[in-house]
C-alpha cells in the first residue's frame, strides 16, 4: 500500500509535462552534447552534457502535497548521484516522507542546454516511479541547484561535487 501511494505521487503528471517541454524546447537527446564555444547570449562558455561529469552530493527538502496519511507532509532527502558527462546518471539515497524513511535506487538521463540550464529524468526504486526536474549548472559545474517540475510535490535540490582530496604524505 505505501508503495502504490507514493508511486502515485510521484507519477502523477510528471512525464507528460516534462516531455512536451523537451520537445517545445529542442533539449538534446539523451548522448547529444552541444558544440564548444559560447552561449548564445555570448556570455561565456557553452554548456553541454559534457559539462555534467562525475559524482555529486546533494540534498533535498520540500512537502509532498498529493500524498494521503502518513506520507504527506514534510519530505527531506540526502544522497550521492553520478553523472557519465554523457546523459546517464545513476543515484543511491535515503528519504523520509513525513517520518517514513526509504532507501532508494535511482537511474536516468539528462540534458544540458548551452545556457547550462536543463532537465533530467529519473526513474526511482523501490516505488517504480519517475521524477523530473529542471536544473542549473552552477560554480563551473561544481553545483547543480534542481526543482522538481511535477505537480503534487514541492521539493528542491542542491548539488555538490565530490572531489577527492590527497592527504598529506601520500
Amino acid at each position: 500500500m505505501v508503495k502504490h501511494l507514493v508511486r502515485g505521487l510521484l507519477t502523477a503528471g510528471l512525464i507528460a509535462g516534462l516531455t512536451s517541454a523537451m520537445q517545445a524546447s529542442g533539449t538534446p537527446e539523451r548522448g547529444e552534447t552541444r558544440a564548444a564555444g559560447r552561449d548564445p547570449g555570448g556570455h561565456g562558455p557553452a554548456c553541454s552534457n559534457a559539462s555534467l561529469q562525475g559524482s555529486f552530493g546533494f540534498t533535498s527538502v520540500g512537502t509532498l502535497l498529493a500524498l494521503p496519511a502518513p506520507f504527506a507532509g514534510p519530505f527531506a532527502e540526502v544522497g550521492r548521484q553520478t553523472f557519465d558527462g554523457d546523459g546517464g546518471t545513476d543515484a543511491t539515497a535515503t528519504l523520509s516522507a513525513n517520518g517514513n524513511i526509504v532507501r532508494a535506487t535511482v537511474h536516468g538521463t539528462y540534458a544540458v542546454n548551452p545556457d547550462c540550464t536543463g532537465s533530467m529524468t529519473l526513474f526511482v526504486l523501490p516505488f517504480g516511479s519517475t521524477v523530473n526536474l529542471d536544473f542549473v549548472v552552477d560554480d563551473d559545474g561544481t553545483e547543480i541547484r534542481a526543482i522538481v517540475t511535477g505537480a503534487g510535490a514541492v521539493e528542491s535540490r542542491i548539488y555538490k561535487k565530490q572531489v577527492s582530496r590527497g592527504r598529506s604524505g601520500e
